[in-house]
């Protein structure tokens, strides 16, 4: 099984797909990001009448700021963000994810915010690819964030059904090592039974903001793979929009 690799998109850290079964090609991802079409469009130029009066100069003004009409960036940050909570997030306004591995005794971090995507390995060999992408909107389905989260994991490997992801949550923000509201999020589990790497990918597709945020920790085997999520989800956060 082959997971779809478009322009942009994110590829999954170093899964061994092992035996080249069905089920192994799961936990080698690659994350999207969606190319926009310009559209171009026609513009005609007109001939002035020299009988006609001159238009005096318009004024400059300063342009004002767009504020989302009923949108709280506090008060949506200092609440759990359940699938269901999607739509009080801001359109057009992505997330983000924070470095918290960068520093930990034990991790090296060899990418950071890199066009969106930081890396970190471990010193026993586990890897966490942390990305964000936006123009996520052609997933989205209905403004449901979980079904389009399960579309995107499907867009990106049509053998991912939506039977095989498991519930989790990620940190929604809060301040580092202190206690955080939550993120509802979508895991896939891959590589034990084949004998390869074993590895977790989380991701959300936020259908409102048009953002996903996607975490890939791939490790030599189950054990270490425990630990290496467990610090994961207690370091990495989901950053919600400030404005």
């Amino acid at each position: 099984m082959g997971s779809k690799v478009d322009s942009g998109v994110m590829a999954t850290a170093g899964t061994d797909t092992g035996n080249g079964s069905r089920r192994a090609g799961r936990g080698s991802l690659a994350f999207l990001a969606l190319a926009v079409a310009a559209t171009l469009s026609g513009c005609s130029v007109g001939i002035p009448d020299p009988s006609a009066a001159k238009a005096a100069p318009a004024t400059p003004t300063l342009a004002t700021p767009t504020i989302t009409p009923g949108y709280d960036a506090a008060a949506v940050a200092a609440k759990d963000m359940p699938f269901a909570a999607g739509g009080t997030l801001a359109a057009g306004v992505p997330v983000q994810l924070s470095d918290g591995l960068h520093g930990v005794p034990g991790w090296k971090t060899v990418k950071e915010n890199l066009a969106g995507a930081s890396e970190y390995v471990k010193d026993d060999g586990c890897v966490v690819s942390a990305k964000v992408r936006t123009n996520q909107s052609a997933l989205a389905v209905s403004g449901d964030d979980r079904a389009s989260t399960e579309a995107l994991f499907q867009y990106l490997d049509a053998s991912i059904l939506p039977a095989y992801l498991e519930p989790a949550t990620l940190r929604w923000g809060g301040e580092p090592g202190g206690p955080a509201p939550v993120v509802e999020v979508l895991v896939f589990k891959g590589g034990e039974r084949s004998g390869g790497r074993a590895t977790a990918i989380y991701a959300r597709l936020f259908s409102k903001s048009g953002s996903s945020v996607y975490l890939s920790v791939s490790c030599p085997d189950a054990v270490a793979l425990a630990a290496a999520r467990s610090e994961t989800e207690a370091r990495i956060d989901v950053v919600p929009p400030s404005a």
